[in-house]
């Protein structure tokens, strides 16, 4: 399950980065999230069926998220910086929980609007800030989604991810194709995390729940400064590449850790 979950996230990130890309070569297509992306995949011929398949892809992805939070097979360990890693990976199974009922409700209903996740985004800011020291948790949450923003920089400048991957079993054109994929798609991931987490950490400053940005309002302000196009398309090949990575290779190559019982 957790192969077919990488190819299932590796789809989403290749379809929200070829929309983009679309607009930055300007013929077409849209700045969009995951939701969109589901959308999308579910409008194209047998979209229904390839909506089923990755709906169960994405639960199998946060199914082994969840095993890596609680059975630990990767050995985190339970120190500051491996309880924090393994609640980051406890987030992730959430998120893609949300997104694989967001697919079958797609399949369900037949319908569903496309859209980078900006509502969403709102919707959640304006529920936390009206909790008990609400600004706070919304600029904590925009410091932490920077922080791991800054450490998919960090993987791309030290391709780290290599280490994950049964490279033994790969060929020497695996192996560079792994690496310039996983750079390049890690550099992007880097840099929509950090637009996301400054609209939040700019919405808890000024008390907007309406700065609160997703994957697609963070793709379209990026086309919107100078250069934009140039910086959208960059983006844009960075999340193609990552979803070649997820899809690919770690789907085949990654190393998966079954606990024992």
């Amino acid at each position: 399950m957790a192969r077919c979950g990488y190819a299932a996230k590796g789809l989403v990130y290749a379809v929200i980065g070829g929309l983009a890309i679309q607009i930055a070569f300007g013929s077409g297509g849209e700045t969009t999230g995951p939701r969109g992306a589901l959308s999308e995949i579910g409008s194209q011929p047998l979209g229904q069926f390839l909506l089923v398949i990755v709906g169960i892809g994405l639960f199998g992805y946060a199914a082994w998220r969840f095993v890596q939070a609680g059975f630990d097979p990767e050995h985190k360990r339970a120190d500051a910086k491996g309880i924090a890693v393994r609640a980051g990976y406890v987030c992730s199974g959430v998120v893609y929980t949300l997104l694989g009922v967001e697919a079958i409700r797609l399949v369900v209903s037949s319908a569903g609007s496309s859209g980078g996740g900006g509502q969403s985004a709102e919707h959640w800011t304006a529920w936390l800030m009206q909790q008990p020291f609400g600004q706070v948790l919304v600029g904590l949450v925009g410091l932490a989604i920077i922080g791991t923003g800054a450490y998919q920089c960090y993987r791309a400048a030290t391709a780290d991810f290599q280490k994950m991957l049964k490279s033994h079993e790969m060929s020497a054109t695996e192996v560079t194709w792994s690496e310039r994929t996983g750079r390049a798609g890690f550099a992007a991931r880097g840099v929509v995390y950090f637009l996301i987490g400054g609209g939040l950490m700019f919405a808890a400053v000024t008390t907007d729940p309406s700065e609160a940005i997703g994957i697609g309002q963070a793709l379209s302000r990026l086309s919107n400064q100078s250069f934009g196009p140039w910086l959208l398309g960059l983006v844009a090949i960075g999340l193609i590449a990552y979803g070649l990575f997820s899809g690919l290779i770690l789907c085949r190559y990654r190393r998966i850790i079954v606990p024992r019982t």
